[in-house]
């Protein structure tokens, strides 16, 4: 058995034991962090506690087979035999995957920050684009969409846009999507036909419990502050935004979309805790770079990873050289061709490098 996973029994184990715990069970907020921790383990653990299973019946099955004597008992025995071994092979290539995968298959939750890059009004509107893009795969996949921060544009679309993703499998299917995205198309407020090349970054990071990452009051600075929007939008008379500076790392994170200050900064402390472990990554990432073949899974926002060609109606993912031409479906939130293709480049990278 791989030691990741057994490491990822324990946890499963350790966190049902927390779940009976009446400190945990007092405590609302400790207890739906425990729970989301859990539920994203319970399909491992399944899994490892199945093979486990399955191993010792194996072993019944050979000393049953010894023990028969007529050939129509053995001839049984050897079938109950032959169906275990079948599922065991089965249930060790899952394993395998659960391996491969990493801890992004036991992570459901993301928080995903899209910003307008170069292009003016027409990278907001892209960043519109993107966005809207997102919402409906996260739709069709049955996900939850959570509205954070935003900062929109005058003409439409967004200056930057902060929102949660939850649901099974949320993380791991998009958590290759950082990074930056360029669109080249005629601007609508383009009078002669050109073509122009905007862009947009987006970060994937991974919802973080303050259980697995602990912030300590006094390292945070909090600010509160008026929200303001363009055109006079959400100006506030009671100062419900919210501002938090970590003051270790120098990471600063804004929320004002809602018009409550506890809300706010419930939704502020969650992206800290994201973007500190984000940084933690990106450190731990440059540290082994000379071990990487690819840039994939490196979440770096200023690497150009895709492009959207209107004209040619194709969208083109430079890591792998993948090219699709159906840019309408794509942004209709059809991603799965696109996203599989990096999840499966990735697994096949993985396997080459041996990382079980």
């Amino acid at each position: 058995m791989y030691p990741s996973l057994e490491t990822k029994l324990a946890r499963y184990l350790e966190l049902e034991q927390q779940l009976m715990d009446p400190a945990v069970l007092s405590n609302p907020t400790v207890m739906v962090e425990v729970q989301r921790e859990y539920g994203g383990l319970k399909k491992v653990a399944d899994a490892v506690l199945q093979h486990r299973s399955l191993v010792e019946n194996i072993e019944a099955a050979k000393e049953m087979l010894e023990a028969e004597d007529d050939a129509e008992s053995r001839e049984y025995a050897q079938s109950e035999l032959d169906e275990l071994q079948s599922h065991l092979t089965k249930l060790e290539e899952e394993l395998e995957e659960i391996v491969v995968a990493g801890d992004s298959i036991t992570r459901g939750g993301l928080i995903m920050e899209i910003r307008a890059g170069a292009g003016g009004d027409e990278a907001a509107l892209f960043a519109g684009n993107l966005f809207d893009m997102y919402s409906r795969y996260a739709e069709i996949q049955g996900w939850k969409i959570e509205l954070m921060d935003v900062s929109r544009s005058d003409i439409g679309g967004y200056k930057e846009i902060v929102f949660s993703v939850t649901g099974e499998g949320a993380f791991h299917q998009l958590q290759f999507e950082s990074g930056g995205h360029r669109v080249q198309r005629v601007p609508e407020t383009e009078t002669q036909g050109r073509i122009h090349t905007s862009a947009a970054t987006v970060a994937v990071m991974p919802e973080v419990s303050a259980v697995e990452l602990e912030i300590r009051d006094e390292d945070l600075q909090i600010d509160t502050m008026r929200a303001g929007g363009p055109g006079g939008q959400k100006v506030n008379k009671t100062e419900s935004a919210v501002r938090i500076t970590h003051i270790p790392t120098g990471v600063v994170v804004k929320c004002q979309d809602e018009k409550s200050q506890h809300k706010n900064k419930a939704s502020a402390m969650r992206v800290l805790r994201s973007r500190i472990l984000e940084e933690k990554e990106r450190q731990a990432n440059e540290e082994r770079a000379e071990e990487r073949r690819t840039l994939i899974g490196s979440g770096d926002r200023s690497s150009r990873i895709r492009t959207y060609n209107y004209p040619d109606g194709r969208v083109t993912d430079h890591r792998i050289g993948l090219t699709i031409y159906k840019l309408d479906q794509i942004l209709q939130g059809n991603l799965d061709e696109m996203v599989n293709a990096m999840l499966e480049f990735d697994r096949q990278e993985k396997l080459k490098r041996k990382v079980l």
